[in-house]
């Protein structure tokens, strides 16, 4: 009962000295960062500027215009132009025509890297999302744990005075109040530490969000973990199906199983046809029209080479994905384990170790006023029951990390 009333009037004061703080969403900063964050935009402007490359690549080579002419005694135009047969002046047109298909698997190939751009683009956004969440889940900790800290420090001054009254009038030795007085000054290490990971959190958000150095940042909502209800079987599968990661490797072996294809095809000749009208003044008009064929009579250096490039392209393609499918799945098991395990200890302390630690504090203040226990006692369970409070938040903490990152490698929405 008299831990009670202590809690309550510090509680009471510390609500006197503090000013309300403006709060700040998750949601609301999440929104923001999808628009202002560099890294999103550069990777969504990347992504525009590959959807622009199929219909370059799939389409026909500009085609050539060729002006001239043809004099005889002279370099002037039109010299013996009527008179001359040699003489005229004409214009040609040549197109090039590459071999049936090539432009297509071109185009097609120029549509697998912008599909890889977008996977890429995505998991940007869910990369920078969860260090956001991060960030902010950590400043969430830093008020947390500050208010547990300050709440508990004026319950300890509170004993401090207990303690000074009693050495006054002979009741306690000189070293409890110095023991006292030393867990006072602990306590403001621990919030000055606390404060300064505080600023950092603020600092790594504001990068995030683009914004100015210094940028003052609200207070968060209060720390309250969300339950993990999806099973490890479900995040797999989730990350197998979702995840930009492994599906931008997936687009990038499309993408070698094509440019194979294509390298395979450059076996076969190109050609190029032009057409042309000269001129002759008074005599008949001249008429020219040619095939060139580009003969790939160097395969063995060049064509031979190129397949042999893709193949092994192809190959290093199939390879990353599979690295890329067990690293994830290895840390989606990673984290939710972290997360299983950071929920059972959560309940343990809330439900049982915190609630038998206060029995054991209130037993202890009630036996130190009437003498039966020594300070040294009263100070064990104060510290034991803080330490076992800041557990808690510790693992809240872990547990909303552990979700973020389960969130980048699933895309499923976890935390908010």
């Amino acid at each position: 009962m008299r831990r009670e009333i202590l809690i309550a009037a510090a509680l009471a004061l510390s609500a006197a000295a503090q000013t309300p703080d403006a709060r700040v969403s998750l949601r609301e900063l999440t929104s923001e960062a999808i628009k202002s964050n560099p890294e999103i935009v550069a990777a969504q402007k990347n992504y525009e500027a590959a959807r622009q490359r199929p219909t370059q690549q799939s389409s026909l080579p500009d085609p050539m215009i060729s002006l001239g002419y043809v004099s005889v005694g002279n370099p002037l135009p039109g010299t013996g132009l009527g008179s001359q047969v040699l003489s005229n002046i004409g214009v040609m047109y040549s197109q090039e025509l590459p071999y049936p298909g090539k432009l297509k698997l071109r185009g097609e190939i120029a549509s697998k890297e912008a599909d890889a751009a977008f996977q890429q683009y995505q998991g940007v956004q869910l990369a920078v999302i969860s260090r956001l969440k991060q960030a902010y889940f950590r400043l969430q900790y830093t008020y947390a744990a500050s208010y547990l800290l300050i709440r508990n420090r004026d319950l300890l001054n509170k004993i401090v005075s207990v303690t000074e009254s009693r050495y006054s009038v002979g009741k306690a030795a000189q070293q409890d109040v110095f023991k006292a007085q030393t867990q006072v000054s602990i306590f403001e290490t621990r919030l000055v530490k606390l404060e300064q990971q505080r600023i950092s959190a603020e600092a790594e958000i504001n990068s995030v969000l683009n914004r100015r150095l210094g940028t003052v940042m609200g207070r968060p909502g209060d720390l309250k973990p969300k339950e993990l209800t999806a099973t490890l079987e479900e995040l797999s599968g989730a990350a197998a199906q979702n995840s930009p990661m492994l599906r931008r490797e997936q687009k990038m072996i499309e993408r070698s199983e094509l440019a194979v294809n294509s390298a395979r095809k450059e076996y076969y000749p190109d050609v190029t046809l032009s057409g042309g009208y000269f001129n002759q003044g008074s005599m008949s008009p001249m008429y020219q029209f040619q095939a060139n064929f580009k003969v790939p009579v160097y395969f063995w250096r060049k064509q031979r080479a190129g397949v042999n490039e893709q193949v092994s392209m192809l190959s290093q393609a199939r390879r990353t994905y599979e690295a890329t499918d067990q690293s994830l799945h290895y840390r989606i098991k990673d984290d939710y384990t972290i997360a299983q395990a950071s929920s059972r200890l959560m309940k343990l302390y809330m439900q049982t170790v915190v609630p038998q630690g206060n029995l054991a504090l209130e037993s202890s203040l009630s036996a130190y006023e009437t003498g039966s226990v020594d300070f040294l006692s009263v100070l064990t369970n104060f510290t034991m029951v803080l330490d076992y409070e800041m557990s808690y938040y510790d693992e809240a903490l872990n547990f909303a990390l552990a979700l973020s990152r389960l969130e980048e490698m699933t895309g499923q929405p976890l935390t908010d």
